[in-house]
């Protein structure tokens, strides 16, 4: 009998609708199979990005670290598991989604976090690797005692990544770096925005018909992130590997100064920091 109960209990948490959360998108409206259709649309822009990311990094990755790569790798499982969350608003789906959010910006301060901002007792990244690995690992398990609150603090830790962007910002003259910069936050700002509307301002936009500010939170929050990561990207390449002279260029042409940002390198020989 109790193993019959831990069974229906596991099918339970598969189960569509079982998770807390139910964003502002009317549920089954575009088919009777996907429960927040535009949300799950939206999701696949991931797969868009991710892929592009992962090739125009890949000369900067090569010289600096491969690991980079694992940041836009795991963002396309971010992609898969947001699908799968509001196609089914599981609870499963949403803590795959949500841990696979923390997961990556866990990567995020351990390939790029600057060493000068370490900590006073840690004197290697390798041992800040071990610290974040085990923060997320907690961090991972305590998001289960009470998994509405998990977003929140995820919010947070883009809150810190914003505040570590604007402290290494403070000493760079890089006109093409600010002005990156400046859109990278817009955008977060922006996305941020969508998010936190669609949560409490339901009724508002229920009223004007207009349900799908999450799912433009999705595809803000990806262009973002390429955004931002170019530009954190580009600050260590700066300092780790100044030699390689690294420069910032848009994708698929960089005189439109629009598009996908990415690092080119432009020497080999040693040069001095511009940020």
């Amino acid at each position: 009998m109790g193993g019959f109960c831990s069974s229906e209990k596991m099918a339970g948490v598969f189960s569509y609708e079982s998770s807390e959360i139910d964003w502002c998108e009317d549920n089954y409206k575009q088919s009777e199979h996907i429960v927040e259709y535009f949300n799950t649309i939206s999701s696949f822009f991931f797969f868009i990005i991710s892929p592009i990311m992962l090739y125009l990094l890949h000369p900067y990755a090569k010289e600096r670290n491969l690991a980079i790569h694992m940041v836009w790798t795991m963002m396309i499982f971010v992609g898969l598991f947001s699908a799968y969350f509001h196609m089914t608003l599981s609870f499963v789906g949403q803590m795959l989604d949500e841990l696979s959010i923390l997961w990556v910006l866990a990567m995020v301060y351990v390939v790029w976090f600057p060493r000068r901002l370490f900590p006073s007792f840690i004197k290697d990244r390798s041992t800040f690797s071990n610290l974040v690995l085990v923060i997320t690992i907690l961090s991972t398990l305590s998001s289960f005692v009470k998994p509405t609150a998990n977003a929140y603090v995820l919010n947070c830790f883009g809150i810190h990544m914003v505040y570590m962007l604007a402290v290494e910002m403070k000493c760079c003259t890089d006109q093409k770096a600010l002005r990156l910069c400046k859109v990278s936050v817009a955008l977060w700002v922006l996305a941020v925005s969508c998010w936190i509307s669609d949560r409490f301002g339901c009724s508002f936009w229920q009223s004007l018909n207009f349900c799908y500010l999450h799912g433009i939170w999705h595809i803000l929050i990806v262009i973002a992130v390429a955004y931002g990561t170019t530009l954190i990207a580009y600050l260590d390449a700066s300092y780790e590997i100044p030699y390689s002279l690294p420069v910032l260029q848009y994708w698929p042409c960089d005189r439109w100064a629009v598009g996908i940002p990415h690092i080119v390198l432009k020497g080999t020989t040693k040069t001095q920091k511009r940020c």
